[in-house]
C-alpha cells in the first residue's frame, strides 16, 4: 500500500510506482516531443507545398481527406501493427497520424497568406519558390504551429497510453504510464492504487497541456476568445 518510502506503493514485483511512474513521465515527453516534431514536419511541408503549387495540392489533400476520415486510434493501430514495438515507431507513428490534421490547417493558412501584398512583392522582386515559402510565409505560421504543437503534444500521449494498454505500443519492459495500466489491470480490485496513479498523471498531463493550448490560442487569437464570449 501508499506510505513511506514507497509513496506509490509497489507493484506486483516489489518495484516502487512513484519512481516508475516518474521514469513514465520522461518517456512522455520523449513521445511528445518526438511527435510534434514528426507532425509539424511532415505536416507542414505537405501543407505549405500543397497550397502552394496548386495541382499538385488538389491530390495531397485529397488524400488528407480520405486518412482524416478515420479516427486516429484506429489510424494509429494499423499502422503500429506494420512495425516493431519501440519508442521510435511509436513517435513516427503518433506523428504521422497528427501530421494529417496539420497539413489541413497549414494548407487553408498557406493559400490565404499566398494572396497576401507582401507575397506579391517577393514574386515581383523575382525571389524563387523557396524563398516565398520559407523567409515569407512560413514565419507568419509560427503563432498557430506553436498552439498545434500543444495540441500534438496532448493528444499524443493519449495515443501512447491506448497503445501500450492494448499491448501495441513500447515494449513491456519499458515502464511507461501505458504500460502500468496494462500489466496492473488485474490487481484493480485488490490494489486499485497501481491504476489510480498512472491513470491520475495521464488526465492530469494531458488537461494541462489542453489548458496551454487554449491559452496560446486565446493570446494569438483574440477574436476566437471574443467569439466565445459572445455566445
Amino acid at each position: 500500500e501508499p506510505g513511506w518510502p514507497n509513496l506509490f506503493g509497489t507493484d506486483h514485483f516489489g518495484r516502487d510506482t512513484f519512481s516508475r511512474a516518474i521514469y513514465g513521465a520522461r518517456m512522455t515527453v520523449i513521445i511528445g516531443v518526438g511527435s510534434v516534431i514528426v507532425a509539424l514536419f511532415c505536416g507542414g511541408l505537405i501543407g505549405m507545398l500543397s497550397a502552394y503549387f496548386t495541382r499538385l495540392g488538389h491530390f495531397l489533400m485529397r488524400g488528407i481527406d480520405v486518412l482524416m476520415a478515420f479516427p486516429a486510434l484506429l489510424m494509429a493501430l494499423v499502422l503500429i501493427t506494420l512495425l516493431e514495438r519501440s519508442v521510435f515507431n511509436t513517435v513516427l507513428v503518433i506523428g504521422i497520424v497528427y501530421a494529417t490534421t496539420t497539413a489541413r490547417i497549414l494548407f487553408g493558412m498557406t493559400l490565404k497568406l499566398k494572396g497576401e501584398v507582401f507575397v506579391d512583392a517577393a514574386v515581383c522582386s523575382g525571389a524563387g519558390h523557396s524563398s516565398i515559402l520559407f523567409r515569407h510565409i512560413l514565419p507568419n505560421l509560427l503563432s498557430p504551429l506553436l498552439v498545434q504543437a500543444s495540441f500534438i503534444f496532448a493528444f499524443a500521449q493519449l495515443q501512447a497510453a491506448a497503445l501500450d494498454f492494448l499491448g501495441l505500443g513500447l515494449p513491456p519492459e519499458v515502464p511507461s504510464w501505458g504500460n502500468m495500466l496494462s500489466e496492473e489491470r488485474i490487481y484493480i480490485t485488490r490494489a486499485p492504487w497501481l491504476l489510480l496513479y498512472p491513470g491520475m498523471l495521464i488526465v492530469v498531463s494531458v488537461f494541462s497541456m489542453n489548458l496551454v493550448g487554449d491559452a496560446l490560442r486565446d493570446s494569438i487569437d483574440p477574436r476566437f476568445k471574443d467569439d466565445i464570449a459572445g455566445v
